[in-house]
């Protein structure tokens, strides 16, 4: 089996982020740290247990993004991806799912891919379409928010479960080549082992350079960005705690809270 595991690179906190003077787009800032998508842990993880379960299963690891992405990548080699691809694309402010699904396509199409893993979104634009995407443009089945995968290699399908709402899950049986949006929550993500960041660090990845003209047009853009408007603010209350308690009694009152 092959199976390709999409991994995003994203700040680690929007504290850190900076919006700019037009508000035409978030940027990062000296402070920012970047890592690797929390959703997108899962999905790998997923396709090393199914290594672990399948002999003969190769996993191969994709990121789209500015060369600071091949951090993230190098991360899941480290984690234990077998190879790993990095679609270099310039430092744009806001790259579509439509485009991100459409360059990872351009590399999957021909390369016989059992499985492809993506998070079931990101965890900075949280948009959720990426995979929903790339399995319509390769014309492949999709199932989404999977908590549970059990692969039949024999009969080429794979056993599902996935979350649905109110808490409940739906059953699904589905013929692979296959795309899958994987849930929080389905595994715990490993940490490196000391044996495969020793490797990892030895060894190269492949990388796509997607310049301008070569990048897919985008279905959507962003107009704006701008920070949500502040509805109340909190009260300090000073004094001693009986002066604090007395404080606050009133309030509670002057707001009908307390009879």
């Amino acid at each position: 089996m092959k199976i390709l595991a999409c991994v995003k690179q994203v700040p680690d906190s929007s504290d850190t982020m900076a919006i700019t003077p037009e508000g035409s787009r978030v940027v990062p800032t000296a402070a920012t740290v970047f890592r690797m998508n929390r959703y997108d842990e899962f999905a790998l993880e997923e396709a090393l247990l199914m290594k672990e379960r399948i002999p003969g299963t190769e996993v191969h690891a994709v990121t789209v993004g500015p060369e600071r992405a091949g951090s993230t990548l190098r991360r899941a080699l480290e984690t234990g991806a077998d190879h790993g691809i990095h679609i270099l694309t310039p430092e744009v402010a806001y790259l579509d799912p439509f485009a991100v699904a459409s360059l990872i396509a351009s590399w999957a199409r021909t390369r016989d891919y059992d499985l492809i893993l993506a998070g079931v979104m990101a965890e900075d634009d949280m948009e959720g379409q990426t995979g929903q995407l790339l399995a319509a443009i390769l014309d492949l089945p999709c199932v989404t928010s999977v908590m549970e995968a059990r692969v039949r290699p024999a009969d080429n399908e794979i056993d599902l479960e996935r979350e649905i709402e109110g808490g409940l899950r739906m059953s699904v049986l589905t013929r692979m080549p296959a795309v899958l949006t994987i849930q929080s929550g389905i595994n715990t993500p490993r940490y490196p082992s000391l044996s495969h960041v020793l490797r990892a660090r030895r060894q190269a990845f492949e990388v796509m350079a997607m310049d301008g003209p070569a990048l897919p047009g985008p279905l959507s853009r962003c107009t704006g960005v701008r920070l949500p408007e502040i509805s109340s603010q909190g009260v300090i209350i000073a004094g001693t705690p009986r002066e604090k308690a007395r404080e606050l009694v009133r309030i509670l009152h002057e707001h009908a809270f307390l009879a």
